[in-house]
């Protein structure tokens, strides 16, 4: 009998111990591999170079004071690399470390962080927004006369969250920006992309959606809200401050502030820990400076979006823009997407939300995107008849940030890649460094 138990306990053991290890296994596979068989994966040492040179190309002529660049393959981190100098000037030389202003690749955290609310049962994607915040507008602006007086008529569809996530809820769109022109309002380009540089500068980044000297979002999202609606919300795609109403929803849904709520459930579980609308003063100098390249020549941009960032007023956090960070960062917010709401073993999102956001289209056939362009929640969706370049799959999903720094999750090829200039002006290269990174993969090398 003393044997059989022996037995049976030194068998259990070994399961024991077979089932750790491959747990352990399967775990490693939701985080970050660092410096894998490179081999296994059909890569060699040449291929990574054609990139090297590829990125360093763009240094030497020019186009760029310096770039970074990351791709993860199942996981595997094949590509970890910056050149240039972050800071002409002074011969500064880039890092992998350095912070980029995201601007809106700050829109795809705020939307993550609304969907966890819903999967807390407290509100629904398709909820009437004006059920939690009954100042939203439910008319639509129809004329717009001499002397800034409009007309409207009721909304066909009220306002909901699904509206505000693919940026299709009419706010702030249409004849509402003549509203606001007449009003005295500047409406144009952003400072810095033609338009002016603020004398004032407020803490925080800022996109100026309603009251520009808001103390917290809250404010300006209630200024935006006494303007009618562009549209009927879901008939057309208008950009950018949708997301705004989405962050301050975030606040209002959960008791929290945008910031403490987006690092919370977000950021401190998936060890981002240098991405944040603000920062202490030293910090500002692991920023990119900014660049432009006008005429075959870099010449340098305002600073202003990075020393919005130091502040010792820190309640105003947009949703739409507003966060900065290392490359690194923001790569483990896309593998998490990639690993379908995981990664280093926390779950941000179920797996079916993760496919809600990112198969579903929300937009009507023809939109203001142009032709084949779809939007799901919070990221544009890639397909045959749109696409960066031919070898992303149909299934992947991505976005970017104004400034220049862009990502891409090809989940049918199980694929993370991101680019990070920081440029008001540039040319347009990363295409160019996309299908690069794809011809790593491809059977056609």
């Amino acid at each position: 009998m003393k044997t059989h138990i022996v037995f049976l306990t030194a068998v259990s053991l070994l399961l024991f111990n077979i089932l750790s290890v491959d747990a352990q296994r399967i775990t490693a596979t939701k985080g970050f591999t660092y410096d894998p068989d490179l081999a296994a994966l059909c890569i060699n040492e040449e291929q990574i170079e054609k990139i090297d040179s590829l990125l360093n190309s763009f240094v030497a002529q020019r186009k760029v004071n310096c770039v970074s660049a990351f791709v993860a393959k199942k996981g595997n981190v094949v590509y970890k690399k910056a050149f240039g100098l972050k800071d002409i000037a002074n011969q500064i030389p880039a890092s992998v470390d350095d912070y980029y202003v995201l601007f809106s690749q700050t829109k795809a955290i705020t939307t993550v962080a609304f969907m966890t609310l819903v999967e807390k049962g407290l509100v629904a994607v398709d909820d009437p927004v004006a059920d939690y915040f009954p100042e939203i507008s439910d008319q639509v602006v129809t004329k717009v006369n001499e002397d800034g007086t409009y007309e409207t008529r009721p909304v066909t569809t009220p306002v909901t969250f699904a509206h505000l996530m693919s940026h299709s809820s009419g706010l702030s769109a249409g004849l509402v920006r003549e509203i606001r022109r007449k009003e005295g309002e500047k409406t144009g380009a952003p400072a810095g992309f033609g338009g002016d540089i603020p004398t004032n500068k407020p803490a925080g980044q800022r996109s100026f959606g309603g009251k520009a000297d808001a103390q917290f979002l809250k404010d300006e999202m209630i200024a935006l809200s006494r303007y009618p609606l562009g549209f009927d919300p879901g008939s057309e795609w208008n950009y950018h401050i949708s997301t705004n109403m989405l962050a301050y929803m975030v606040e209002l849904i959960s008791g929290q502030s945008l910031r403490d709520y987006v690092k919370e459930t977000i950021l401190v579980p998936l060890g981002m820990d240098n991405t944040d609308w603000y920062y202490p003063q030293e910090a500002l100098s692991r920023f990119v400076r900014p660049y432009s390249y006008v005429d075959g020549k870099l010449t340098e941009g305002s600073t202003m979006y990075a020393d919005a960032t130091i502040s010792d007023s820190q309640s105003y956090c947009e949703g739409a823009i507003g966060l900065n960070g290392p490359i690194e960062d923001y790569a483990k917010f896309c593998q998490m997407l990639l690993n379908k709401g995981e990664f280093n073993g926390h779950q941000i999102l179920k797996p079916e939300t993760v496919e809600l956001m990112t198969k579903v289209n929300r937009l009507p056939e023809l939109n203001s995107g142009g032709k084949g362009f779809r939007f799901g929640l919070g990221f544009e969706l890639y397909n045959e008849h749109k696409k960066p370049v031919p070898s992303v799959s149909n299934s992947a999903y991505a976005w970017g940030g104004m400034l220049g720094t862009e990502y891409i999750v090809d989940p049918e090829n199980e694929l993370v890649v991101l680019f990070y200039i920081n440029m008001f002006k540039r040319e347009s290269l990363y295409p160019v460094f996309l299908e690069s990174v794809y011809k790593l993969f491809s059977s056609e090398k």
